[in-house]
């Protein structure tokens, strides 16, 4: 009885479906887009001519293929399709579908093709259940996912299957299935007199962001929802038949991470454009503004320093603006800042002398505090020869004292010559050679306890350019024990407790 009205029921069910799902390819060679992968003689390709795939993971945006390679895939190696959702299935429905693959497997010599659509939503437990018919080849897992693999997919799952990262389609890729939707009869549009214009056709395959789904979704409401034949596909209509641009953006995943991550690099590089596009991108994607002014705070004092002292205040205040104005209308403290930083003369030698100070804490031997640094303001400081040499900066004509604060011969701070750090090289270097007054000849050697620069590995970020070495690398004698005493230290209002 069922084959008397099987056609009928094949017919409404074609019907029902939406022109992205009418049109999908039948054969591998209709299939648009992917060629670095699917392209003659690339590896996909390669591995269905030799009949040896295993379990692959589709990973990419919307509306690129997944589904559609997954179905031609199954034709191609012959084998039994089964479409599973990760949202809607659960442990029981998996097991059953196993199951019977084992089961055909065995008695008809058949391979099943087990497609599982967001495949990142299952949980560790589910995704463990694959493991064992993955292994054995029992099953060809197909899973399909929209997030990074490496994060979202457990890893043995993973180094069990091959990764394909899917390519959002070009608009030449758009434009080539939206031709084939108007020109088919049998699935397509071909039935309706339409007169496509070129450039609401261009319009369509920019518009979509390499989604072909969309592309197909706008072009058939455009057609259906218009009484005048011939179908005039103005560019007009084809605006009126899309809906606001939604922008793939998740706060949580890769498109986060990789956006923030060109947001910096191109501040980084100093080129504004950039920076606004990837700023307004996490914008309208609805970013946090509290995260990308934190971000724009700790990039001030990273990538530009002291080559402009200005720069820090200037992310600060709009860190500020962004919790007092608020949305929309702190975008544009937001972007006065990002476009600061981006033409601001770049250092990075703060950071970098960081890094190196810190690899010495934790590799070499502590150095003991002098003992003319220590504190003094206690009771029985004084026993302890605590603070006994000090010398008070002040007292000197040029502000700086003739004295050891290390204890070794030991740069971390190394200006670099762009904006105001240029000037900093030049007093620093007097500076220099005023402090190795005080020091010993066996102290301008490096110690043992700490090694020098050039032996550490520091892999990021890189070392900026070196100083110029001080004029004079002779130690000036010291002041003559005959010489009038310096001034006293003025003392404190109001001392300080014990260990301040």
């Amino acid at each position: 009885m069922s084959s008397l009205f099987e056609s009928a029921e094949q017919q409404n069910l074609s019907q029902a479906m939406p022109l992205a799902a009418r049109m999908r390819p039948h054969t591998l060679d209709e299939f648009v887009g992917q060629q670095h992968f699917l392209g003659e003689g690339k590896l996909l390709r390669r591995l269905l001519k030799a009949d040896r795939l295993g379990s692959v993971i589709f990973y990419g945006p919307p509306g690129t293929g997944k589904t559609t390679l997954a179905r031609l895939v199954a034709v191609e190696t012959r084998s039994y399709f089964v479409q599973l959702s990760a949202v809607a299935s659960g442990v029981k429905e998996l097991r059953e579908v196993l199951t019977e693959a084992r089961h055909r497997l065995a008695a008809e010599g058949r391979r099943t093709v087990l497609f599982i659509d967001e495949i990142h939503r299952f949980n560790r437990a589910q995704q463990d259940v694959l493991l064992p018919e993955v292994e054995e080849g029992i099953v060809i897992l197909v899973g399909a996912t929209t997030e990074n693999p490496f994060f979202a997919i457990t890893s043995p799952l993973v180094s069990r299957s091959r990764v394909f990262q899917f390519q959002p389609l070009s608009p030449e890729d758009i434009k080539t299935l939206l031709r084939r939707a108007l020109a088919d009869r049998e699935r397509g549009l071909g039935n309706y007199p339409i007169h496509m214009h070129e450039d609401a056709l261009d319009f369509l395959a920019e518009i979509c962001d390499g989604d072909a789904r969309r592309a197909l979704s706008a072009l058939e409401i455009g057609v259906l929802s218009t009484d005048q034949r011939p179908v005039e596909f103005t560019r007009q209509l084809a605006e009126e038949s899309v809906q606001r641009k939604a922008i793939q953006y998740d706060r949580l995943g890769d498109a986060h991470y990789d956006a923030i991550s060109a947001l910096i690099k191109s501040i980084r590089g100093s080129d504004p454009d950039a920076a606004l596009y990837w700023l307004a991108r996490m914008l309208e994607g609805g970013e946090d503004v509290r995260f990308l002014a934190r971000r724009l705070v700790i990039l001030a004092s990273e990538d530009i320093g002291n080559a402009d002292p200005a720069a820090l205040p200037l992310a600060v205040a709009a860190a500020q603006a962004c919790e007092i104005v608020g949305l929309p209308e702190c975008q544009l403290n937001l972007a006065q800042a990002v476009t600061y930083l981006a033409c601001a003369p770049k250092s990075n030698a703060s950071y970098v002398g960081l890094i190196e100070a810190q690899e010495d804490i934790r590799q070499g031997r502590l150095l003991p505090v002098p003992v003319h640094l220590r504190d003094s303001h206690y009771a029985g400081a004084a026993r302890l020869g605590h603070g006994q040499g000090y010398q008070y900066a002040h007292d000197f004509a040029d502000g700086v004292a003739p004295q050891d604060y290390l204890g070794v011969e030991k740069i971390y701070y190394r200006p670099t010559d762009r904006g105001f750090e240029r000037e900093l090289a030049g007093r620093l270097e007097q500076i220099r050679a005023r402090l190795r007054e005080a020091k010993s000849p066996a102290q301008t050697t490096q110690p043992s306890s700490i090694a020098p620069a050039s032996e550490k590995s520091v892999q990021k970020p890189p070392a900026p350019r070196e100083e110029k070495p001080p004029a004079s690398e002779t130690p000036i004698p010291h002041r003559p024990e005959n010489a009038p005493p310096e001034p006293a230290k003025p003392s404190r209002r109001f001392p300080r407790k014990k260990n301040s």
